[in-house]
């Protein structure tokens, strides 16, 4: 299998180096461009045998799957790069969750997926959520997916609920690695415990707790039932965070809903020069 990668920024050189490490690609396989080829020389230093390639075409050209790891604004510009190099047995995967599968397939001769990685790919865990265009095929989706799966669970999705699954797996470990750093800086701030000796044992617990809800079996409401003796301190932590927590995170699924709503509306713009909304 020879693989593209165009956009090798945060994602796309974490994916480039999670398939490296985990054996499913060899770096002789994969071919990358980059807006700024700088970064690109860097991975091929890092990964002897990796293609840095100048331009998008060259990247994406003979490639069994193509990554597009850009931005939304990038969209428009890079399909135009390389919609006459690829040719309809491939398949094109874009990572960036406001790009609709029907944009990428009235705009290229290919197949089209959309897939949701996770920062947590980087140590082959959590989920990578799989979307897929009417063109691709049985055989294209297990390739896909088996390739995902030396880094990640792929899952299959709705492509409607694109936003809040992204929401839940790429940016939920964003959000709960805030709740540890806001933990660890409250007891440094009341106990003067030792910083590093706090996250190592707020880590592990993160950890733990993980494990309890994945190979444990158990749901937050029974972590929650079984550490909280009633009338114990637990219990009492817990209805404070309760009242301070209370809409808290439906205000946060709103407000990333929002965001998500503007980049559509300017992908769709950048598409087709119009807005969703001034149809």
């Amino acid at each position: 299998m020879n693989v593209g990668f165009i956009g090798t920024g945060s994602m796309g050189s974490l994916l480039i180096g999670a398939f490296i490490a985990s054996g499913a690609l060899e770096p002789s396989q994969i071919a990358a461009s980059n807006r700024t080829f700088a970064k690109v020389e860097c991975l091929a230093e890092q990964y002897p045998g990796l293609r840095a390639e100048t331009n998008n075409a060259d990247a994406a050209k003979g490639k069994d799957i193509v990554f597009l790891c850009i931005k939304p604004h990038e969209f428009r510009s890079v399909l135009d790069d390389i919609r006459g190099s690829l040719r309809p047995e491939q398949l094109v995967v874009s990572i960036t969750s406001p790009v609709m599968l029907c944009q990428l397939e009235d705009w290229l001769p290919c197949k089209a997926a959309k897939v949701i990685p996770s920062i947590t790919n980087h140590v082959g865990s959590g989920a990578t959520l799989c979307m897929y265009g009417d063109r691709a095929s049985a055989t294209d989706r297990k390739r896909l997916e088996h390739l995902l799966s030396h880094i990640s669970e792929p899952i299959r999705i709705d492509e409607r609920y694109t936003r809040i699954v992204s929401d839940l797996s790429s940016c939920g470990p964003a959000f709960f690695a805030f709740f540890v750093q806001r933990f660890v800086d409250a007891a440094v701030e009341e106990t003067g415990i030792n910083r590093a000796e706090a996250i190592a044992i707020a880590s592990a617990m993160i950890l733990g707790t993980g494990k309890l809800l994945t190979e444990g079996g158990m749901t937050p409401e029974h972590i929650q039932t079984r550490v909280a003796v009633p009338g114990g301190i637990t219990a009492r932590a817990l209805e404070l965070l309760e009242l301070d927590c209370d809409g808290m995170f439906n205000r946060l699924i709103r407000t990333t809903h929002e965001k998500y709503r503007e980049d559509v509306d300017k992908v769709q713009a950048s598409f087709y020069g119009e807005e969703v909304n001034g149809q």
